[in-house]
């Protein structure tokens, strides 16, 4: 499987009644496609998977799989506090129709890297007809995943890829060059992407394609057709809309933005509270800054 291209990790929608809005969703989809986008991730940290049931995790990444059908790339997110619910997780995404799976780390139990190298092993044994993206997101799950963990997956025919959020370039620098011929870089920090890119990323798995997909497949497609001046103005022009984004509230800003361009996204699950009048202004001011 190749992880190529724009892959947007895909809101949730949510109607007045805090139930998952699938007409939204659609016209979210349709609309990414539109823009060029190669697949998505479903029931990951932007779709608020952490806020779902396992039914409606389940309801989400089928309607995915059913609307976009043939027309891209699709990965699960799959993840859970203990190995075991992480392979129940997996087991059931998999009876949905998916074979790529993205997995982070189990939040909470802080596994060390022995601990670690062995919940993917034991995934890996249990589910046999999966792909597995590593996912590095320290910053959610307190976690790295190390380079011990790389190195003992870099030779697994279905270890393919791992998205790296950090927010450390010099990893996914590292990741690009040592290990290009062993994983698949996904860039996972928007802020970063065109140096992600620059340095062996061949996909970016982005929040900010649900409210930007056009500017953001039209970097991808510079960037591969080998203007990189063209790729790098687009970023300069996204990043102050971006960097708002990772200041904090991410998931609120993304759902905020696809309300700006038109679309039903509802609001986010508590915990997550509404921006403010003033976030919400600073917000508009640089998404129209780039929209007009």
């Amino acid at each position: 499987m190749k992880l190529q291209g724009v892959l947007p990790a895909l809101v949730t929608p949510f109607d007045a009644s805090n139930n998952i809005n699938f007409d939204a969703m659609a016209d979210i989809i349709e609309h990414q496609l539109k823009a060029g986008v190669s697949g998505f991730v479903g029931m990951g940290t932007t779709g608020e998977n952490y806020a779902l049931s396992d039914d409606e995790r389940l309801q989400v990444l089928g309607f995915l799989r059913e609307t976009v059908g043939d027309r891209g790339t699709l990965i699960a997110g799959a993840n859970g506090g203990c190995t075991s619910e992480v392979i129940d997780r997996i087991k059931a995404v998999r009876d949905t129709g998916y074979t790529n799976i993205l997995v982070a780390p189990p939040y909470y139990a802080l596994p060390s890297q022995e601990e670690l190298i062995n919940h993917y092993e034991q995934i890996l044994e249990a589910v046999q007809d999966i792909n597995v993206v590593l996912y590095n997101y320290p910053v959610r799950t307190n976690v790295e995943v190390g380079y011990d963990v790389l190195e003992t997956f870099k030779d697994h025919e279905r270890v393919i890829g791992i998205k790296e959020s950090s927010g450390d370039l010099l990893r996914g620098i590292r990741i690009g060059t040592d290990y290009k011929d062993n994983y698949q870089l996904s860039c996972g920090s928007d802020d970063q992407a065109f140096d992600f890119f620059i340095w062996g990323a061949t996909s970016w798995i982005c929040g900010p394609a649900n409210c930007f997909p056009d500017q953001i497949c039209e970097f991808y497609r510079r960037f591969t057709a080998g203007d990189r001046d063209g790729a790098q103005a687009i970023m300069q022009s996204l990043f102050p809309v971006i960097a708002q984004m990772e200041e904090g509230k991410f998931i609120q800003k993304v759902k905020y933005g696809c309300e700006l361009a038109g679309f039903n996204p509802g609001g986010c699950r508590a915990p997550l509270l509404p921006l403010t009048d003033d976030e919400k202004r600073r917000f508009r001011a640089a998404f129209e800054a780039i929209n007009g």
